[in-house]
């Protein structure tokens, strides 16, 4: 009797790239893939909670950077070693990024918003933004009205791990100016 077995192939970043260059997601319209650990991850539709809490820390971005300091990016990959994650909001070193695509070493603050995927945000991303060097990284915890802000890559892992609550105001290391309202983000309603 014959057996079969399943043989997967991890992906390189490069070749990642060059499906993306090539089209070869083109016809997904509505999906969003990201390469994570090798592997072609599907991502889940927004709903109107995500969606809300992303349009807020955009506006809360451009309005705190000025639209100078730093350059926002919404629902954009990036180049993070050998993965490509698609983060919620970016937050990048001011200039152009036409021509190329921006690397952990643009990002002055990653944030994701997480409604179900807490886990994985804080456990296999928060490992692959440290271990590529993104040095401040925050995950927004809908389900509890927190904001995990995770920060000094060793890289490996995050050595700082706090917890953010309202009434705080939270401000990135980048831009302590930049000071968002955790009582407004999260009064939802």
């Amino acid at each position: 009797m014959k057996t079969m077995s399943t043989i997967f192939a991890k992906l390189t970043g490069s070749e990642f790239d060059a499906m993306v260059d090539r089209g070869a997601f083109d016809g997904l319209e509505g999906k969003k893939v990201e390469l994570i650990r090798g592997e072609l991850r599907f991502m889940n539709p927004a709903g109107p909670i995500h969606d809300d809490y992303i349009e807020y820390l955009n506006l809360w971005s451009v309005v705190s950077t000025l639209g100078k300091q730093a350059k926002i990016r919404v629902q954009c990959g990036f180049v993070c070693d050998d993965n490509r994650p698609e983060s919620d909001v970016l937050w990048l070193h001011p200039r152009r990024y036409g021509r190329i695509r921006p690397t952990a070493r643009d990002v002055m603050l990653l944030i994701e918003v997480s409604d179900s995927s807490l886990s994985s945000d804080l456990r296999e991303k928060a490992d692959i933004y440290a271990e590529a060097g993104v040095q401040e990284y925050w995950v927004v915890d809908v389900p509890s009205s927190r904001i995990h802000v995770l920060s000094e890559s060793d890289g490996k892992s995050y050595r700082k791990i706090e917890i953010a609550v309202a009434p705080q105001f939270l401000s990135p290391s980048c831009l302590p100016s930049a000071k968002l309202d955790l009582t407004d983000l999260f009064s939802v309603t």
